[in-house]
Order: C-alpha cells, then structure tokens, then sequence
C-alpha cells in the first residue's frame, strides 16, 4: 500500500477529505443487534458482525457517530474478510434510542467500552481481540488500554486508533476557530437536541435543564454546563485534563498504532505528538492529507487507515 494517502482529486484539502465520507460513503454490512442491560439500569446496544471466527474486532465510533458509520462498518467488513468476527457498539443514547439515565458518554468514561469487552469475551469464548476506533472512539479504545492495563482483558492484543484528539482541550479550542465552527455549530445542536429529550425524560433534574441553550456557543460552554456537572468533573478545564489522553499513553502494555492527518480540521498542534511517553508499544504516523476519519483514496473500497490497520495486525499485533 502507498506510505501515506493518495486522496481523490476531487477531495482537495482537509475539509472536504473530511466531510464527503462522512456524508457520501456507504458500506453495509449484516449486523445482528444485541442489547447489554447494564447494572446501573442503563443499556447499550450491540451490532455484531459474524464469520464464525474465534477473534474479535471491537469498533468504537466517534463523538455523535455510531456504528452504522462507514469508518466502522468498513472496518469490520474488512477484518471479516480476514477471519475475525466484528462487534460495532453504541454509546449510551448513539444507537437509535435514548437511554435511561441522566448521563451521557464523554471521553474520559472507557468503562462501558470495558463491559462491552469482557461482555463479548464471556458470550463468545474469543481467542484474540483487537479493538480500533476513530476521534472519540480512538480516545475511550486508548484510555482503556492505559487507565488500568492491569484490567485489560489478556486476549486484548493491540489496538489501531485515528483523528484521536490526545488533548481534548486543544481540539476544542480548534473547531472555535472561525472557519471550522461549522463543524461545532453541527455537533451542539445534534447534542442539545438529545439534551431536550432528556429535559423532558427527569424534568426536575436541574443539571438537564436546557433554558438559555441557544447562548451556547463553544464546547467550553457546553461542557461547563453539561458535560461536566453531569459526569462528576468540576468544571469543563477538569474535564479536558482529565478526560484527555496523552498523559496516559505511557502505561500501555499492548501494540498501538495512532494515525493523524496533518490537515485534520478537528486536531490542534497538542494532538500531533504523545507528550512524555516513550512507550515502544506506542507507534505515532503522522500523514500529511487524510482530514478526520476520511483517508479515502481513488478506486479503494477500503479507505488508507482501514488497510493500515490490517496491515499493522498482522504484521505488529497478531501475525
């Protein structure tokens, strides 16, 4: 395969290699879905992809994404194609049906990627398993690996992760940018749209309360009034601290493969580097065109990071 992406010629720059997949590119595979009733009386759904394997590709969607999205559903194809089972998962209020509680999911609470894992280990009797994920969902797949490697399941052998925002608070310090708060303005009316559902599901609960949303403007003012209260953090500054995973990223045991494009409108300057870590389980590619979770290129069913993540499994993680 090329070394770095080769996009369409119609896809000039990092805006558009970001927004046509995201709109115009359709994989679709046969899905089964599954509900995991949790013990905090929520649930999360589950879509599993079956070719009868004894491995596991886990994929975990981006910010308002789920696993219908074409950066999971072509992943799975793929890997299917290659003698692994897939499971694409939804987060709490993702999957077509709100969920039960106040909260919501954020990127720093990997505990419901945890329960999905050892959920999926106990129900199929897996060998190997191989996670991946894209934006928020490379987040949460790298904080599981790093948070308690000491909980890591054995049969998780590696992970291959993209467009991840390493530090939460310079990316959304970059979609504040003038010309990308398109993308910001997009993501807080999908949320907030959610928020008045839940405003009408605990209408006395004042951390749900969405008079005045209108005024909301940036994801700091979101996540000081939601994100924040909601989750247990002090405020949004609390959040990003500590839902952020860079710090993080020295403690991996396992092989990972992260992948940035340098053209990502999502991604700030803190996002291109691991910080402190030195870790050699820890392999940082950074290309130059790519966008956020696109990394199409012209006449591939497959986009250049799905193939680079078969690519690493079988050469790094599982041979």
């Amino acid at each position: 395969m090329n070394a770095s992406p080769r996009p369409p010629l119609y896809q000039i720059g990092g805006h558009v290699q970001s927004i046509y997949p995201s709109f115009f590119r359709k994989v679709e595979i046969p899905y089964e879905r599954e509900r995991l009733e949790l013990e905090d009386g929520d649930f999360l759904d589950l879509d599993w992809y079956r070719t009868g394997s004894r491995k596991l590709m886990v994929v975990t969607h981006g910010l308002e994404g789920n696993s219908h999205r074409p950066y999971v559903t072509a992943l799975l194809k793929l890997f299917g194609e290659h003698g692994f089972d897939g499971l694409g998962w939804n987060c709490r209020s993702c999957s077509g049906e709100m969920n039960r509680l106040p909260r919501f999911y954020h990127h720093g609470d990997s505990e419901d990627l945890r329960k999905v894992v050892e959920y999926a280990l106990s129900r199929g009797g897996y060998e190997g398993v191989f996670l991946s994920g894209s934006s928020m969902g490379g987040s949460l797949t790298l904080r599981l690996l790093a948070e308690f490697p000491e909980r890591l399941p054995k049969e998780v052998s590696g992970a291959f992760v993209g467009s991840v925002p390493l530090d939460v608070y310079d990316a959304s310090k970059e979609l504040d940018k003038p010309y990308k708060r398109f993308y910001m303005k997009r993501f807080l009316r999908k949320l907030g749209e959610k928020l008045k559902t839940k405003e009408a599901m605990f209408p006395d609960n004042p951390l749900l309360n969405c008079e005045g949303y209108h005024r909301i403007r940036n994801f700091v003012d979101f996540d000081n009034r939601f994100t924040a209260p909601i989750h247990g953090y002090a405020d949004a500054f609390d959040f990003y601290a500590r839902a952020s995973t860079k710090p993080l990223l020295g403690r991996i045991e396992v092989p990972v493969m992260i992948v940035q494009a340098l053209n990502d409108p999502f991604l700030g300057k803190e996002c291109y580097d691991v910080g402190r870590s030195c870790n050699p389980n820890v392999k940082l590619v950074i290309t130059p065109s790519g966008g956020h979770v696109g990394f199409m290129e012209a006449g591939e069913l497959y986009t250049w990071t799905e193939r680079k993540a078969l690519e690493f499994y079988l050469s790094e993680v599982g041979g």
